[in-house]
């Protein structure tokens, strides 16, 4: 089983950094392998919590390498809820990465268990 793991929100730093560079993000440094998953990013205002600022993803099973890349701008730039996330907010922001696994049929629509493996970091 693959778990969310650093390099992932790395590659989703990078991807958001890349896009305001209107380069390439260097290539990711884990595995390829199929998932749903969802990128979140918050954003650390005057040393508070950090608040939500964008979170996307899809219960589709992606390649992890295109589907970071496609939801960390996603969920950075097109959150309706949110304006999109500008450059000069990368350095407050953390991003997780929600991977989802073990699907099982379930019996009865209140039979299910949630257990998310999360990666976070916070750019400094």
């Amino acid at each position: 089983m693959v778990s969310a793991n650093k390099e992932m929100v790395v590659h989703c730093f990078d991807t958001l950094l890349a896009h305001y560079n209107s380069t390439e993000a260097p290539p990711p440094a884990f595995d390829q392998a199929q998932h749903p998953l969802f990128v979140t990013w918050k954003k650390v205002v005057n040393g508070g919590d950090p608040r939500l600022r964008g979170c996307i993803g899809t219960l589709e099973a992606r390649s992890l390498i295109n589907g970071l890349k496609d939801y960390a701008l996603t969920s950075a730039l097109r959150d309706r809820r949110f304006p999109p996330i500008q450059v000069n907010e990368l350095p407050l922001l953390e991003c997780t990465v929600s991977l989802l696994t073990d699907y099982e049929t379930a019996n009865h629509y209140l039979d299910w268990e949630v257990a998310l493996l999360d990666a976070v970091i916070v750019a400094n």
